[in-house]
């Protein structure tokens, strides 16, 4: 990459994984390191040793060349950058800056600030979920830029939640540390997880959530967002900026309809496109070069807890280890890292949030990976858990099965498997 000026989509393009490849690194994750796991290629394979994939939080990855540090910086000002209303800010949003919602921990750019947003909807007649968008749905824009003198005095508010709705949940901004590695995973892997996780334990099964990448103009399997609902971290990029901030761009021209009343953009102040894909781009680069989180202390209790994590079932849904395939960039290529999840779709219960993107169902959401854990203080889609012990005895539906095994624990086996966690 030191002679191109521009991170390129990664190459999806590497070919399947072996199932049985996936399953030894599965399984091979009961001893953790600092550095993500060190154990040698698998026979047969291109993987090298996934050494040198965290830093601190906020840091890039280790071992990049000089222009992919120089993208870095530039894509970490962009993100923190505070959006103008004559840069196309709205008119309906959320925040003016991406940092707003990813800081922490600590002053660390690409965390969370545990900013809950809104979405909402209606269950039809038939048992199918309607997202309601002529009323704005189903993300609420909670801010508006207020009063503005095009085509006449009008005053653009933030949304709310129609009286119609019967469906409303809210879900907390996400971690992005360590994303670039996920955006380089083959489509193939996820579909052979799915089939290994069909094949060992059925009644915990996940599906990927397939969905449209615009770019690419077909269906790829999604891994970002809490439903899975995005495929790349470019749509990503595009389609936060459109709705979190209303900047339209090249993948997401169109304005969103205040409240659903698209007659009401005739007052848009900026109505042309707000960005020609360069602060998408530099989105994308800085999401794509943001190290994965470091691990904490590992200790002797830790490695017990990591035991009873895959024991009682856990490590199911949050596979501990996932590969990349081939990356333009060569400190992502081929690297095996622990994420803690599949990036799959599961039927959890009352804990499902109502809503479908993709060929999600209401009840299914995607796994939540584990890495940076232990920095949260809230936890499950919604905030509503604030320790790891209470989002564990709130799953259900799939997770239900783990959930009890974790209830009947010795108090010895809870602290050791609490300890692992809190060191993720």
């Amino acid at each position: 990459m030191a002679q191109r000026s521009r991170i390129t989509s990664l190459s999806h393009r590497s070919g399947p994984v072996a199932l049985a490849s996936i399953a030894v690194l599965w399984l091979a994750a009961c001893a953790p390191s600092d550095s993500g796991v060190t154990s040698p290629p698998l026979p047969g394979t291109d993987v090298a040793p996934s050494v040198g994939l965290t830093a601190a939080f906020g840091e890039p990855f280790p071992n990049l060349t000089p222009d992919q540090l120089a993208l870095f910086t530039a894509g970490r000002d962009e993100f923190a950058a505070v959006e103008a209303v004559d840069e196309g800010l709205g008119p309906v949003f959320n925040e003016a800056s991406c940092q707003t919602c990813h800081l922490g921990p600590g002053t660390a750019v690409g965390g969370t600030t545990g900013r809950l947003e809104t979405r909402f909807g209606r269950t039809r007649s038939d048992g199918t979920f309607d997202p309601m968008p002529e009323f704005g749905g189903s993300l609420i824009q909670d801010r508006g830029i207020g009063a503005v003198s095009v085509h006449g005095d009008f005053t653009f508010v933030g949304e709310v939640v129609p009286a119609e709705a019967t469906v409303k949940t809210q879900r907390i901004t996400t971690q992005l540390f360590g994303l670039g590695l996920v955006d380089a995973v083959p489509d193939d892997e996820f579909r052979q997880l799915a089939l290994l996780e069909a094949a060992t334990s059925p009644a915990t099964a996940g599906t990927p959530n397939m969905v449209l990448d615009i770019a690419a103009k077909r269906t790829r399997v999604g891994r970002f967002g809490w439903k899975a609902q995005v495929p790349t971290l470019h749509q990503f990029s595009g389609d936060a900026y459109l709705n979190e901030m209303g900047i339209t761009n090249p993948e997401f021209p169109n304005e969103s309809c205040p409240q659903g009343d698209c007659a009401a953009l005739l007052h848009n102040p900026v109505p042309a496109l707000n960005d020609d894909g360069s602060g998408v781009q530099k989105f994308t680069d800085f999401m794509t070069l943001l190290a994965a989180p470091p691990r904490g202390p590992v200790s002797a209790q830790t490695l017990v807890g990591n035991l009873v994590f895959a024991g009682i079932g856990c490590a199911n849904c949050h596979t501990p280890v996932l590969v990349s395939g081939n990356s333009p960039v060569a400190a992502l290529s081929g690297k095996a890292f622990q994420p803690f999840g599949d990036f799959l779709l599961h039927d959890m219960g009352s804990l499902g949030d109502g809503i479908v993107q993709g060929s999600s169902t209401p009840r299914q959401m995607r796994t939540a990976p584990l890495w940076g854990v232990r920095t949260r203080s809230q936890l499950l889609h919604d905030g509503r858990a604030t320790s790891i012990e209470a989002a564990i005895l709130a799953h259900d539906g799939q997770g239900g099965q783990a959930r009890n095994r974790f209830a009947a624990l010795s108090t010895t086996a809870r602290q050791a498997l609490l300890a692992f966690l809190n060191s993720l």
